[in-house]
């Protein structure tokens, strides 16, 4: 049976659980002192660790064995998005992205973006509760929003590629991505990039691809580009 897992990013500075959590393990679970619970920090480490004040605002607890757990990957997956207007449709990108495995999201402001600005607080809290629900160690960065062009200018160790939808000769992205390397994806919003942005991204070497015959809405391309890096690597 898989255990809940309780984010404490400060927890081998501070051992008290965050407000949330210590709610959730007391009040919920029902969690007392004495008992074993099962902690995660983000940054790739679990930890064993038995409760010594049971209290819903102020739960202490007592690291037993730490368990560092990699990724189990040699490549990170970055993507760089344009947020749509429906933000339910952001926060299903963010969630399902992160249970597939994601390092980096990135919201761009485009010049077709129908949304200009994104608050962070619920995507983040998102992103903690799809880490738990997979069983993660490791919590995606996400980025504040920053424009096109000052993004694509961006020093990055890897692959870079932009997905459009102007008819001009694109491969696939699985024909031009190399195993094992680490991507960074474009996706634009849903009335797609401007011709500029597309030909700014190429000046700054990103190359144009195709994420296949279908056009796909922005949070379902930007899910299809993250997995598909994930399944060129197996």
């Amino acid at each position: 049976m898989e255990k809940t897992i309780f984010y404490t990013p400060d927890i081998l500075t501070d051992p008290e659980l965050p407000l949330e959590e210590a709610q959730h393990c007391i009040k919920v679970l029902r969690k007392k002192e004495g008992d074993e619970i099962l902690l995660a920090d983000g940054n790739g480490n679990f930890y064993d660790a038995a409760i010594l004040q049971a209290n819903p605002k102020h739960c202490i607890v007592n690291i037993i064995r730490s368990i560092s757990r990699g990724k189990n990957r040699n490549f990170n997956i970055q993507i760089a998005f344009a947020p749509t207007k429906n933000m339910d449709r952001v926060e299903w990108f963010a969630e399902k992205a992160t249970e597939i495995g994601i390092d980096h999201f990135f919201p761009i402001l485009c010049q077709y973006s129908e949304r200009k600005e994104i608050k962070l607080q619920r995507i983040e809290k998102i992103l903690v509760s799809a880490m738990k629900q997979s069983q993660k160690a490791y919590l995606p960065q996400l980025d504040e929003m920053q424009s096109f062009s000052q993004f694509v200018k961006q020093e990055f160790n890897g692959q870079k590629f932009i997905a459009h939808c102007y008819p001009q000769e694109k491969p696939i992205l699985k024909e031009v991505y190399k195993k094992g390397t680490n991507a960074l994806i474009l996706i634009g919003p849903e009335g797609d990039f401007s011709e500029k942005e597309v030909e700014e991204a190429i000046r700054s070497g990103f190359q144009p691809v195709s994420l296949g015959e279908s056009r796909l809405r922005t949070e379902t391309a930007a899910l299809a580009a993250c997995h598909a890096i994930h399944v060129l690597n197996w």
